[in-house]
């Protein structure tokens, strides 16, 4: 994965989402948006929350422990609610909408419609912003409506209700899954 087109892609969604969905819809490379975009960015956002421990800390074995663990909880976050956003919308979308398109179109719907996540989880491993956060998780809003209409093809009276729906999918999921996976290591140790 060439990062340098990563960075690229990051910023096009995030920058001009209605042209982005365009050209993401022209290409139809829906199998190869794991690759060569979810996985990178889950994993410099697990990379971002290990580096983040650290800072202005001593490094110790207490510390090291702590940071593999908030990465891994990042990490299985990510990864997992990406899974499960794209499974619930795909049922979601089929079942109220009517949708007919394939599992690859969702899977890049979802991709970059998590693109505030990723870039937010980065920055939020390495600076606290915790209610920043989530007041610039708002913007997924925008991302999932113009993907909506360009990718999904929901009908325009139906994009808003789709869109509320699919942003709360897409940014609970990682959520719940954090949360699982907090308490759950607690648990076990």
């Amino acid at each position: 994965m060439d990062y340098k087109e990563l960075l690229y892609r990051v910023m096009a969604i995030l920058s001009t989402p209605a042209r982005t969905w365009d050209k993401i819809a022209e290409k139809g490379k829906g199998s190869l948006v794991m690759m060569e975009y979810v996985y990178p960015l889950i994993g410099l956002c697990g990379l971002c929350e290990f580096i983040g421990v650290f800072i202005g800390r001593d490094l110790n074995p207490l510390m090291f422990q702590v940071a593999l663990t908030r990465c891994c909880a990042v990490a299985v976050a990510l990864f997992g609610g990406y899974f499960l956003s794209v499974s619930l919308l795909e049922r979601f979308s089929r079942y109220w909408y009517g949708w007919q398109g394939t599992k690859e179109q969702m899977q890049q719907f979802v991709a970059y419609s998590m693109t505030v996540t990723f870039v937010l989880e980065m920055l939020s491993g390495l600076v606290s912003i915790v209610v920043l956060t989530w007041v610039l998780q708002l913007y997924t809003l925008v991302i999932v409506f113009e993907g909506a209409r360009r990718l999904v093809r929901v009908p325009d009276s139906r994009v808003t209700s789709y869109t509320v729906w699919a942003t709360l999918i897409i940014l609970l999921c990682p959520v719940v899954i954090e949360t699982v996976f907090n308490k759950l290591s607690v648990i076990l140790n």
